[in-house]
């Protein structure tokens, strides 16, 4: 093993062990620069055997659950993207697991303090570490797993692209879904007609005559359905730019998954202490995915765990909350999905989040919300610090305009008066006007 002080020459490899290993991605946190989004390919001789052996933000799971994308974190001062690795699992005719990462919104020469860290997910002990130079990058393959000779190594690359994600993962095999132009289209051809079909020869009618009896069509196995590309694109909302509109991004049919992580603190009780602070008392922090809904016939209601109020994907409200979950991992977390194949049955909806139990406010809660179109680009947005003793958010608002279906970033932290519960709290704030009873889970 290697001591945390150690790190890596570019080109050097070290064994690691055949388990679960975490791959971190980080950085110095600190206003400006890109954001760094960590991605793993599964290869044989060189190549992605498909699209499929691609994990990244909108991939975020190998079908062999070898490899999972578990997303950003922020804490003591670094940022760090993060994959979870289980050698174990990772099938005899994968060679090589690539580790890479992409710049979004820079170079990695903007990317202050970057690095790559392997660590022992059960110990917490480092495996290995390196800590590449850029410039002008804007995708690094940092390091990667290898076999050799029945065993794993972890070997330190460093190989860098200026054609940023698209290009590495082209580069490995990978299908892109490249966007789409508008072109215009020539003053004397037929859109959606094959070019032959243009030509004075092949418009002819055939020369009269006694009709001959064709033979029957040979049997054929039509050909497998094209795989369909990858999208490597996705919208960070900010507060300088709050909106985006799912109609233009390709996102308004299937399953919208909606996703809240979080920084899990054992021993935080939330406001207290001298000076406001957070106080470490409690042991379990308890946060629930909530959703108030509006139809288009004017039906109004929630979706929340407490009164187990779990809704329906396949019947009104056409929206469904996973399992309630404390650990705030991004392979689980508090997960929400709504149906928007019957987008047409939505009006509003209101995505939100309350403290059940386990603090009295969100702060040093650092959060991440991450809203996953089954057909369009990811859509994701953290939270704001929370600076008042809050135990109600906002997250996200969705609105079906009729021509266009908008999610407004809202990141809107509310404290409920006294006697008031954060549900009432959120109801009166966006106008939904419902009653409301007590109710446990």
């Amino acid at each position: 093993m290697m001591g945390a002080d150690m790190t890596m020459p570019k080109g050097s490899n070290i064994p690691v062990p055949t388990t679960a290993l975490r791959v971190e991605v980080g950085r110095r946190s600190g206003p400006g620069g890109p954001d760094v989004d960590a991605s793993a390919l599964l290869l044989v001789s060189g190549k992605v055997r498909s699209d499929g052996d691609f994990v990244f933000y909108n991939q975020p799971a190998h079908s062999s659950g070898a490899v999972r994308h578990e997303g950003t974190r922020e804490a003591g001062g670094q940022v760090t993207d993060t994959l979870f690795v289980d050698l174990a699992r990772v099938e005899p005719a994968i060679e090589r697991v690539v580790l890479a990462a992409s710049a979004d919104g820079g170079t990695f020469g903007q990317v202050p303090g970057l690095y790559i860290r392997v660590v022992d997910a059960r110990q917490g002990s480092e495996v290995a570490r390196f800590d590449p130079t850029a410039t002008v990058e804007t995708a690094f393959v940092l390091g990667e797993f290898y076999r050799r000779q029945g065993a794993w190594k972890f070997r330190a690359v460093g190989q860098g692209y200026g054609s940023g994600l698209e290009g590495l993962a082209k580069d490995f095999g990978i299908t892109v879904d490249e966007p789409q132009h508008l072109l215009p289209t020539p003053r004397h051809t037929r859109v959606g007609r094959p070019a032959e079909a243009q030509s004075p020869q092949a418009a002819a009618p055939p020369p009269a005559g006694p009709p001959v009896p064709l033979p029957p069509p040979p049997m054929t196995v039509p050909p497998a359905a094209s795989p369909t590309p990858v999208r490597l694109s996705k919208v960070t909302l900010t507060k300088e730019a709050p909106s985006v509109s799912l109609t233009k991004q390709g996102g308004t049919s299937g399953a919208l998954r909606v996703n809240l992580n979080w920084q899990m603190r054992k021993q935080f009780s939330g406001w207290g202490g001298k000076r406001g602070r957070a106080v470490a008392t409690h042991a379990d922090l308890d946060l629930d995915l909530c959703a108030l809904y509006e139809l288009s016939d004017g039906r109004k209601g929630v979706v929340q765990a407490l009164g187990n109020a779990f809704g329906s994907l396949y019947r009104p409200p056409y929206i469904h909350l996973d399992g309630d979950d404390r650990s705030g991992a991004v392979a689980s977390g508090e997960n929400l999905t709504v149906n928007l194949d019957h987008k047409q049955s939505f009006r509003r909806i209101l995505v939100f989040v309350t403290i059940y139990e386990g603090a009295r406010s969100f702060a040093d809660l650092h959060a991440t919300v991450t809203l996953q179109p089954q057909n369009g680009a990811a859509v994701d947005f953290s939270l704001d610090e929370c600076t008042v003793p809050s135990t109600v958010c906002a997250l996200a608002l969705i609105t079906n305009t009729g021509a266009d279906l908008l999610v407004q970033r809202e990141a809107r932290y509310l404290i409920p008066e006294r006697g008031v519960s954060p549900q009432r709290t959120i109801d009166h704030a966006y106008g939904w006007g419902m009653n409301w009873t007590p109710g446990r889970k």
